[in-house]
């Protein structure tokens, strides 16, 4: 099994790609999020293995989200040069529509709202190579 921590922002979003229901109903429900993108590292999950997904991971806050199935580990590389672009294994993104639904995929309204969320994470980043973990849920 293998765990990944989300900020509390995805919370909601993660919430509703596990269908789990929200305690309060609070505007409308966000995209359902059933992904995420991480940096390199010596073991990732692999498809068919459950996930533990948790907010605040290593800190005294820290809750389960949820847990679900992973279903694809992909490479990544995400250009954010003044034409941004998202190269997959499987393809790559390269109109703003196509951006867009990339970002709500990942928790976000839009391809910028993305960009601005890497920009304060990651500072002036131009181009990330990673992993892209995509999950379902368990049952």
């Amino acid at each position: 099994m293998v765990a990944y921590s989300f900020k509390k922002q995805f919370i909601d979003p993660i919430c509703v790609g596990l269908g789990i229901p929200r305690l309060v109903d609070v505007g409308p429900l966000p995209a359902p999020k059933r992904q995420t993108i991480r940096a390199n590292r010596k073991r990732h999950a692999r498809p068919g293995e459950e996930l533990q997904l948790y907010c605040g991971m290593r800190t005294r806050h820290f809750s389960l989200i949820g847990r679900a199935r992973c279903t694809a580990v992909e490479d990544i590389r995400m250009d954010f040069n003044q034409w941004p672009r998202v190269y997959k294994d499987s393809g790559h993104c390269e109109d703003a529509v196509s951006l867009d639904e990339f970002a709500r995929q990942d928790g976000f309204t839009n391809w910028f709202e993305l960009f601005q969320f890497w920009r304060k994470e990651h500072g002036n980043i131009v181009i990330f190579s990673g992993k892209l973990i995509r999950w379902k849920p368990l049952t």
